[in-house]
């Protein structure tokens, strides 16, 4: 039991202090961060992947994000994507 706890106590201690985040999870922060203007979580947020990995999570929160606002407002996602960037109807 003793030499159990001991081995889980060297476990704790050599973690890394700074968790793994996946690109989901850095793309949210980052999003979240922009919107409120806060560039010490942006800058905090871009640290925990890749940036091509930021590039796809961002994408692919914004996708998902024109997808649940289309179907929200009964539209196309085109629709929803241009009225979002303030672009005329095509």
């Amino acid at each position: 039991m003793q030499r159990w706890r001991e081995s889980a106590k060297a476990r704790a201690a050599s973690r890394d202090p700074h968790p793994q985040h996946n690109l989901f999870e850095a793309a949210s922060a980052y999003v979240v961060a922009c919107i409120e203007d806060d560039e010490d979580r942006m800058e905090e947020a871009t640290g925990w992947v890749d940036p091509n990995a930021m590039v796809f999570g961002i994408n692919e929160l914004a996708c998902r994000a024109v997808i649940s606002l289309a179907r929200e407002r009964n539209e196309s996602p085109q629709k929803v994507a241009r009225d979002l960037l303030g672009l005329p109807a095509v």
